[in-house]
């Protein structure tokens, strides 16, 4: 009796096993409207973000904001190739992002889509400015992209079923915090430009 017991508890568990490993267990989680739309408008922000943290050196920018500019253009670049592939692999057409001068001649309803985004108006004021106005207008127009970043990511979560695959919510999570933090830097290094500022 011990025997047939044990017999039928390992049969179970083998059992158990394969529905576990089956691929209907395993299979991603479907995806909706709200992750592609939340990839696609992404890439088109952070491609912005590229052009103009790409302007720091040739715009004469300080070595805080030149420093940001570049982890920003690094980073952000990384995030836009991932973008790209989860896209590519959940079979969705892939934007090519404009990081060049080219961007800033968007037609007004691409510029305007997502929360954050610069007019074309005014990332030609961004590219007129040079050294410590630049560094100004750099800060102020980031800190705005950067929280229209934060509307996209609470946008996405707030979607019902959307952000279900793990690589897509650490992405969009991992972009909340990271312009979190950098909004918090950003403002500390305004407010140090203003009259009576201390310097960071």
């Amino acid at each position: 009796m011990r025997r047939a017991t044990l017999l039928l508890v390992g049969a179970a568990a083998c059992a158990s096993a394969a529905r576990a490993q089956s691929p209907s267990a395993t299979s991603a989680p479907p995806i909706t409207a709200a992750d592609v739309h939340f990839f696609t408008g992404m890439i088109a922000h952070h491609s912005q973000a590229v052009l103009m943290a790409g302007w720091a050196v040739s715009h004469g920018a300080g070595p805080g904001v030149a420093g940001l500019c570049a982890r920003i253009e690094v980073g952000q670049r990384d995030e836009i190739v991932t973008m790209q592939n989860w896209l590519r692999d959940h079979g969705q057409s892939v934007p090519v992002p404009d990081t060049t001068r080219g961007a800033m001649n968007m037609p007004m309803d691409h510029m305007t889509m997502m929360p954050g985004m610069l007019t074309a108006a005014q990332l030609r004021q961004l590219d007129a400015a040079r050294g410590t106005a630049f560094d100004s207008l750099f800060l102020t127009y980031m800190i705005s992209h950067h929280q229209g970043a934060l509307v996209m990511v609470n946008d996405l979560l707030g979607s019902e079923g959307a952000a279900q695959d793990g690589l897509e919510y650490k992405i969009a999570t991992d972009i909340s915090a990271d312009q979190t933090v950098e909004i918090d830097r950003m403002r500390r290094m305004l407010a140090a430009m203003s009259p009576g500022g201390s310097s960071q």
